[in-house]
């Protein structure tokens, strides 16, 4: 069966749009060709500096031709509906549609469209220009003098030629023919812009490959990325040293070269003073090289590049050119790093040390953290207050707590952050440490942004611990404050993983942290404030405010300058009301995150619910021990028996409500009136099963009050197999219906079964 094979030749394609460039192309041909009854065995796609290519193998000569019936108006219809229907089945006259009968709506006209096959080589000329002028690239121009057209081509770069056959294995493939802006398809592509560039002629996929392999062109990215990989790992174990591996790196420069040679560059020993991190940064982000390791395991003064061509003095004057640039740039970093290590010498406060004054420089700038939300400053002013407050919590000094959230934002206003933002706080650290902080206070002014996503783990110490929660508290709670909440897939703020960030620091270190009251503490304070419409300079007084709220004050006291605002429970209570209303939707919001944590640890959604449900669940360590106990309770074979009793229940009791009303069963049950052994056995069953588990639960043993409602198990098959709970006797039918109600109330005890798919 023959083939397709297609290449987009052009300038270079950014190294980061190539990987899903070729996913699209692939996509779309194959999904064009199965629309159009083509169906095909394989498909490939590729990309590189220069190409996308593509080869879908096994696809037939031509379509297969189809035969549809349309059914039409009915015999006598309106002139309109008639006429509608001959457009729409392209037919000329009505008597070229049959005349079906049907008993309930009579005589109707039937189209009979019969359309021939098509050669497969035809639609690939009609398909290729439409998904070419309509390609996804998330940025694109227009060039030359057709630019100047609204509907010229767009591409990722400018677009040189289009290479397109179509033929058997065993066959001379032909050129399909088409042309896009005047850029005509044909079968010629080319090698190696400086090692090969004359014209390869090409017909099939296995000669393009080969040919392109011969004019030092690599077309597959991945082999690619394992040449460099194999050749870098066999020139520093040559000069005993070690890679440091990188695979984004790795996977941007195979998107930068057709041929790689993998070089080695040298610099200054001097410049290891500078710390490794800083370093990786400058030659990673400036040069896209590999930094090596020495056999002790500290960071080498040599790199590696990753070159595009075979130089006749092996590489030489590549290696030293890249290490000119590479030198540049280190002592650009080694100024940055000697500048952020000195007091700021103009600096009205000479005594301070060098990261206060850079603190002090944050406050001074005014710089805006969000519009609705305050200065950077404000802000950091805010997690202090919350890092003491949490410190406790988290058995850490509440003085180091402080110094550390004091100190957490001081380095984005240094020089390193400002050239390398992506080292904001790991710089924090160093200049922490330099300046003589303590270890844990250090730590914590990196930890805190920790983790960043789900395979980055959480901070080890309890003073990182305090100042990481803190710093994701206060934004969650701020932007969730101004209704600035994510929608759908939009989230700017990257609420979602804040969120889900407290999560697992809580839950991985067991932190039993008072969520909901944090919350709408926090939520109160941004309401008084936005009802006294002060600046968000008065939040440390708001959330004083808030707080004398929580423990009962009911009439609040502000004071800035000369003016003054007094608030009475007519006011707060509104607020009290809004800051509650808000602090459940943030609750939910924990919820659907804490569903996606516990998912990816192999979790149900369902028992996720099932815990939600209950009233008051805030402490996320406490929700997921409920949900693995109940997990493992429901994998039993009791488990599964009692849920399916509950749901029994359940459903009687839901259909009896309907009509006695809801709450009729709330009642206990009278032992006087139980008249079968099953149903005595059930209720004192639930009696001693409802003690016990709500014993465990208050104790905390999830695992033993799953264990307890499990006992009611086969009592509660003995009662439905011998009991009929609507008894002709009201009385007893009345008695029966408040017992499964105790069962119903008794299993709620650790979770809301009525949740709980399957």
């Amino acid at each position: 069966m023959p083939d397709l094979l297609l290449e987009l030749f052009s300038e270079e394609i950014p190294a980061r749009m190539q990987r899903q460039a070729a996913e699209d192309l692939r996509r779309l041909v194959t999904n064009a060709l199965v629309d159009r009854g083509l169906v095909y065995e394989g498909a490939k796609s590729f990309a590189g500096p220069r190409r996308l290519a593509l080869v879908v193998t096994g696809l037939p000569v031509e379509q297969s031709a189809t035969k549809e019936e349309r059914k039409g108006p009915r015999v006598g219809a309106p002139e309109a509906a008639i006429q509608g229907f001959l457009k729409s089945a392209r037919l000329a006259r009505i008597e070229d549609a049959k005349i079906e009968k049907d008993a309930k709506k009579g005589e109707f006209y039937v189209a009979v469209i019969e359309r021939p096959g098509r050669p497969t080589k035809d639609i690939i000329a009609e398909i290729v220009p439409e998904i070419v002028r309509s390609f996804p690239w998330p940025k694109s121009m227009r060039w030359g003098e057709a630019s100047a057209r609204n509907d010229s081509l767009r591409w990722v770069r400018p677009l040189h030629s289009v290479l397109c056959t179509f033929g058997a294995q065993h066959e001379t493939p032909e050129i399909v023919s088409f042309a896009i802006d005047g850029i005509g398809s044909g079968d010629v592509t080319y090698g190696h812009r400086f090692l090969a560039p004359q014209p390869i002629k090409a017909k099939r996929f296995e000669d393009y490959a080969a040919s392109l392999d011969k004019a030092k062109v690599v077309l597959d990215a991945d082999r690619r990325k394992d040449m460099i990989l194999a050749d870098a790992r066999s020139l520093t174990l040559a000069h005993g040293l070690e890679l440091i591996e990188d695979e984004a790196l790795l996977e941007e420069v195979a998107g930068l070269v057709e041929w790689p040679v993998v070089l080695m560059g040298e610099f200054e020993q001097e410049f290891l003073e500078i710390p490794p991190e800083v370093i990786r940064a400058t030659i990673r982000a400036n040069q896209k090289c590999f930094v090596l390791n020495d056999a002790s395991g500290k960071l080498a003064n040599r790199f590696l590049l990753v070159s595009n061509t075979i130089a006749s003095d092996g590489g030489e004057a590549i290696a030293a050119g890249n290490a000119r640039v590479v030198r540049a740039r280190l002592s650009d970093a080694r100024h940055f790093w000697r500048t952020d290590l000195a007091p700021l010498a103009d600096y009205r406060d000479k005594a301070q040390k060098p990261l206060d004054q850079r603190l002090a420089k944050l406050r001074a700038l005014n710089i805006v953290f969000h519009e609705k939300l305050g200065t950077q400053g404000e802000r950091v002013d805010r997690i202090v207050a919350l890092a003491k407050e949490l410190a406790p919590l988290v058995g850490a000094d509440a003085a180091k707590a402080a110094r550390a959230a004091e100190l957490a934002k001081a380095d984005l206003v240094t020089e390193m952050v400002g050239e390398f933002p992506e080292l904001q706080g790991l710089m924090g650290k160093y200049y922490a440490e330099a300046q003589g902080e303590a270890a844990e206070v250090a730590a914590a002014i990196e930890e805190h942004y920790k983790p960043q996503g789900p395979n980055d783990r959480v901070p080890p110490g309890s003073v990182s611990v305090a100042v990481a929660l803190a710093d994701k508290l206060d934004t969650i709670v701020g932007f969730w404050a101004k209704d600035e909440t994510p929608t759908g897939s939009k989230d700017p703020f990257a609420l979602r993983r804040a969120v889900l960030g407290i999560e697992r620091v809580t839950v991985e270190t067991g932190l039993r942290l008072p969520l909901k009251s944090l919350l709408r503490q926090r939520l109160l304070a941004w309401q008084l404030l936005d009802l006294i419409k002060f600046p968000t300079s008065e939040f440390p007084s708001a959330l004083e405010n808030a707080s004398a709220i929580e423990a009962g004050k009911t009439s609040v006291h502000f004071q800035r300058g000369m003016v003054a605002v007094t608030l009475a429970s007519e006011a707060i209570v509104p607020c009290q009301n809004i800051a509650t209303s808000r602090a459940i939707d943030l609750l939910t919001f924990f919820a659907d995150r804490l569903k996606v944590y516990l998912r990816e640890r192999g979790a149900r959604y369902d028992l996720i619910d099932a815990v939600f449900a209950l009233p008051d669940q805030d402490d996320l360590v406490l929700i997921v021990r409920r949900v693995e106990a109940l997990g493992k309770l429901l994998d039993t074979e009791d488990g599964k028996n009692l849920l399916a009793g509950y749901r029994r229940a359940a459903n009687i009791l839901r259909a009896e409500e309907k009509k006695d009303g809801v709450g009729a069963f709330d009642a206990p049950h009278d032992a006087g009136a139980l008249v079968a052994p099953e149903e005595r056995a059930l209720a004192e069953a639930i009696g001693a099963a409802s003690r016990d588990a709500a014993a465990r639960v208050s104790a905390e043993d999830f695992e033993g009050a799953m264990r307890a409602l499990a006992t009611l198990r086969r009592p509660v098959d003995a009662f439905f197999d011998k009991v009929t709970v609507n008894a002709d006797d009201p009385k007893l039918r009345l008695n029966r219906l408040r017992l499964l109600n105790e069962l119903r109330r008794a299993v709620r005890t650790v979770a809301e079964f009525s949740k709980i798919a399957g």
